[in-house]
């Protein structure tokens, strides 16, 4: 856990606010509240000299759900009547797409592939006159407004997972009403994912990721990302790919307003030891 602040404080303050810090998330954490909510409290408007605080983002309330479903193959969704049939290869396509708002809008920080992203204040397109006139540019840190952590590469590659399987996609079997994933770690659904890809005799032959965002820039963490993605997947990493890039300044993307992801990927069935 970690506490950052925009200006140098003296050695005594900065250990005062880190100690607040931690003695305030400690109580959220015991009271069980919605870690996007915490993160308001702590790093947003209510707290003007904290930049940002990062911590852990799922409950272990919500991890026990999560790990009861995937033991016990519980979930209809994805046990289907049908059968999936052990063909060699499967290809799936996912998609996502999140909102971006200000800091102290959104509530969370912008997460892209389990990494954190920093940076300046960007200019961000004031739709519809919430801080300047409409339409206007209101420079400002930026967060991804979603019930989870809004990690729309995670999200896009569980899709493309459960596509490639024949299975629902991610928002029925995570809802975005179930207060249970609210300010979720996506890393858990990744890790769902292939608990569910692994269970119907699958790995992953290879992954092609391309992230679409204005701004902040991303090139220097894409390393981060995809140590991420091997890691979750249990795969290496000639098996995966990221690509960037921008909107053009067109659209809701090109005005900071959103980012959004697509992912195509193969599964290759496991050959069966003797």
């Amino acid at each position: 856990m970690s506490c950052r602040t925009s200006q140098p404080t003296t050695q005594s303050a900065a250990l005062c606010r880190r100690s607040t810090t931690a003695i305030i998330l400690s109580a959220l954490l015991y009271l069980d509240i919605s870690p996007a909510w915490s993160f308001m409290i702590v790093g947003g408007a209510s707290a003007p000299g904290y930049a940002a605080v990062t911590f852990q983002r799922t409950t272990s309330t919500t991890m026990d759900m999560l790990s009861s479903a995937t033991e016990t193959n519980s979930d209809p969704l994805l046990s289907p009547s049908y059968d999936i049939e052990p063909i060699p290869v499967r290809v799936g396509h996912g998609f996502d797409i999140h909102r971006m708002a200000p800091l102290q809008e959104a509530g969370q920080p912008v997460v892209i592939g389990g990494v954190e992203i920093p940076h300046k204040d960007q200019k961000w397109r004031d739709k519809d006159g919430k801080y300047v006139e409409p339409g206007g540019i209101y420079e400002t840190q930026l967060g991804v407004v979603a019930h989870s952590d809004g990690d729309v590469i995670y999200h896009s590659v569980v899709d493309a997972i459960f596509g490639a399987l024949t299975l629902p996609d991610i928002g029925q079997v995570f809802q975005d009403t179930d207060p249970r994933w609210r300010g979720c770690d996506s890393s858990k659904f990744m890790e769902h994912a292939y608990t569910v890809m692994k269970g119907y005799g699958y790995k992953i032959g290879n992954i092609d990721v391309t992230l679409i965002l204005e701004r902040p820039k991303v090139a220097n963490f894409k390393p981060a990302m995809k140590e991420n993605i091997v890691r979750l997947l249990h795969t290496t990493p000639g098996r995966v790919n990221i690509k960037a890039r921008t909107h053009e300044k067109v659209d809701s993307v090109g005005e900071l307003r959103s980012l959004s992801c697509h992912v195509v990927l193969t599964l290759e069935r496991e050959q069966k030891e003797d």
